[in-house]
């Protein structure tokens, strides 16, 4: 008897122990929106349900009328390189056009939005400012705002929205890669940033578009999340999404992430670096058709095998910077300003400041933007 109960006690709990739906798995909240509706959807290969159903082929399946699809940086079946420019094009298993958002044009121009009734928004975001589709987001909010068109934001989980952390953004270095006042690390799902954009009327004017923001289910702010597919050619695993911000800042340097080979933001060198125990030798691959050195050796640092971090690291940045040949071709200052998003991250580095001290530096910043973030949360805190 005591062991049946003990059984029927361990069911119960597994019971409880429900799978994370995405916002696109919750479509009994946005279907209703979307039937007898011209629809554009902003994705890529990251708009999958059940792990295996691609947003698009859903829709279809459900009657929905599809018009255009948008695809941001990578492309719509998320293969092109960082920064490769995207041509319009026609989806071969669907035959539906495909609006590249990082070619010709970052906006969808009024033409292409004609007929559109409502867009939907499905992509996955890393939790950083430095992700572009953060970029992509913003520029789809203000086009449907200026058209007058719906926007319903699918929303996802963010695999770092425990950390909050790093400068905030000083709006004269506003980029592609830096739009909002935010950190580099902002804790934050894309469809709670949505809301943050509109109600801080972040947009063009000040205007502000129709949001409905589709949540995820079973989720709060203290769960982990394993990505099911690569939101990017360069991010292949957990480890390099967890470390993704703290070795970007390295794309503002003479350093390389790893681009080239199977460990992209796991690792970290240049050849003018002192030799170490690890060595790595880039080579065009998958993630980078051009890698920075390709074909010379670089001395570094392997951090694939390091435990999770839960903050922006910068220790690596530091150490990299004092031990390099020749400092005064370390940092190319306009990349790295706006990767850091102010200029002082570099003079605090050439200047000898301690990382206590750095880190200090962020304290007001990120407390002020805590209590603005707060308001817009969907999410449970930890």
């Amino acid at each position: 008897m005591k062991k049946l109960i003990l059984i029927c006690v361990l069911i119960t709990t597994v019971s409880f122990a429900q799978k994370i739906k995405t916002g696109a798995e919750n479509y009994t909240q946005y279907l209703p929106f979307l039937k007898g509706k011209n629809i554009g959807v902003v994705t890529n290969q990251t708009g999958i349900i059940d792990n295996n159903t691609h947003l698009v082929d859903f829709l279809i399946e459900k009657k929905i009328k599809i018009k255009t699809i948008f695809a941001p940086e990578h492309g719509f079946r998320g293969t092109a390189d960082a920064g490769e420019q995207v041509s319009d094009e026609i989806d071969t298993k669907t035959g539906l056009s495909i609006v590249s958002l990082y070619g010709k044009n970052n906006k969808p121009s009024p033409e292409q939005l004609k007929n559109i009734d409502v867009m939907v928004f499905d992509l996955q975001d890393v939790g950083t400012r430095l992700f572009t589709y953060v970029s992509t987001m913003h520029r789809i909010m203000e086009a449907c705002a200026e058209n007058n068109i719906p926007l319903i934001i699918m929303d996802r989980p963010n695999p770092n929205i425990a950390i909050v952390d790093g400068p905030v953004l000083d709006i004269a270095f506003q980029s592609g890669i830096g739009m909002h006042r935010t950190p580099l690390l902002h804790g934050m799902t894309l469809g709670e940033e949505a809301k943050m954009i509109n109600g801080e009327k972040w947009l063009k004017d000040g205007i502000q578009c129709k949001l409905t923001v589709i949540p995820c289910l079973n989720y709060n702010r203290s769960m982990s999340y394993s990505l099911p597919v690569r939101p990017s050619p360069n991010l292949p695993n957990d480890q390099s999404i967890n470390l993704y911000v703290s070795l970007c800042l390295f794309e503002g340097t003479n350093v390389s992430m790893g681009r080239g080979t199977e460990k992209q933001f796991q690792i970290y060198g240049s050849p003018y670096l002192p030799k170490s125990d690890f060595a790595f030798t880039p080579k065009p691959n998958f993630g980078d058709k051009a890698p920075l050195y390709n074909n010379v050796e670089c001395n570094g640092e392997d951090l694939s095998e390091i435990p999770r971090i839960n903050k922006l690291e910068i220790k690596w940045l530091i150490k990299a910077y004092q031990t390099t040949a020749d400092k005064s071709k370390f940092f190319d200052k306009r990349k790295f300003s706006i990767r850091a998003g102010n200029e002082k991250l570099q003079q605090q580095i050439e200047l000898g400041i301690s990382e206590e001290e750095i880190r200090n530096s962020w304290k007001e910043g990120l407390e002020s933007f805590k209590k603005i973030r707060k308001q817009y949360l969907i999410y449970k805190e930890n």
